[in-house]
């Protein structure tokens, strides 16, 4: 029996995309599984109403018909709406490049899931700019490891070194586990809607060195962690997933620090997962998230 696929696209919003979509796989004979969809509609007094925009996520049964079918017979129809779409397998595990400096709860979170079956991930290579006796303490299996080191005078070499890495591998995506190097433009670019960051978040916002403590000090009342795809602006590109714990007075800077880093391990996976899964949706500055 075949696998189910996923059918994600967006284009310019306009009436029949809904019928055209649904009756192209009806006169197929596939059978539609889940569907979710969404109109971004433009703010009253604001951009023009083409500039609303659709979304829309399918999953369903091909019922014999082949992918690559199925694609060639979609791209007339994506053309004519000038969609931008995907159209995967649903179980297909993305293949994955996990990046990680010398603290490694996300890292070992998203391994533990990956190897439970939570996650639809393949992990093709862990990368650290530290050697692996200080980046990693825990068995990463045959997932292969690479050093590679960064200075402000080899980052360009070592930026190279990483996007050979990733197409040697077939990196589908790049997760920086708490990777504590900043992407240069051009690689931000390489890697848009593929790299997804983490990065702690408080109100109020506190940056620089040992953030729960400086948080202690303001004596805040919640601590959270943004998932978000890499971008040039630093911890500003678009958001996938957020979370928060409260905080209570009691709570020493060593617990602010162990609630941080569940914090972030848990929203890290989400967003792996949301991704792995399609259903993320870049929509300019923002994403839409198909949640199920």
């Amino acid at each position: 029996m075949a696998q189910p696929l996923v059918l994600t696209l967006a284009c310019a919003d306009r009436p029949g995309i809904t019928a055209r979509v649904t009756g192209f796989l009806f006169e197929r004979g596939c059978n539609i599984l889940d569907a979710q969809q969404f109109n971004d509609r433009a703010e009253a007094g604001g951009p023009r109403a083409d500039d609303d925009r659709f979304f829309m996520r399918v999953v369903f049964d091909p019922d014999g018909s082949t992918r690559e079918a199925l694609r060639a017979d979609f791209a007339a129809l994506a053309s004519e709406f000038a969609m931008e779409w995907k159209m995967a397998r649903e179980d297909r595990p993305r293949r994955t490049i996990i990046m990680v400096s010398k603290f490694d709860h996300c890292l070992v979170d998203l391994l533990y899931r990956w190897r439970t079956g939570e996650l639809a991930i393949d992990p093709v290579a862990i990368v650290s700019n530290h050697p692996r006796e200080a980046a990693i303490r825990v068995d990463i299996g045959d997932t292969p490891f690479h050093h590679i080191p960064v200075t402000p005078d080899t980052k360009p070499e070592a930026e190279a070194q990483l996007r050979a890495l990733a197409e040697e591998t077939d990196a589908e995506l790049v997760v920086l586990a708490r990777y504590m190097q900043v992407f240069s433009d051009d690689l931000s670019a390489h890697f848009a809607g593929r790299a997804i960051n983490i990065h702690h978040s408080f109100l109020p916002g506190f940056k620089g060195a040992r953030p729960y403590h400086q948080a202690h000090a303001r004596g805040v009342k919640i601590i959270g962690a943004t998932a978000h795809f890499v971008t040039a602006d630093l911890d500003e590109g678009p958001i996938i997933h957020q979370d928060v714990e409260r905080i209570t007075h009691a709570d020493s800077p060593e617990d602010l620090v162990r609630k941080g880093r569940d914090i972030e391990r848990r929203v890290l996976a989400e967003a792996v997962r949301l991704f792995a899964q399609e259903r993320v949706l870049m929509n300019g500055p923002r994403t839409v998230v198909f949640r199920g």
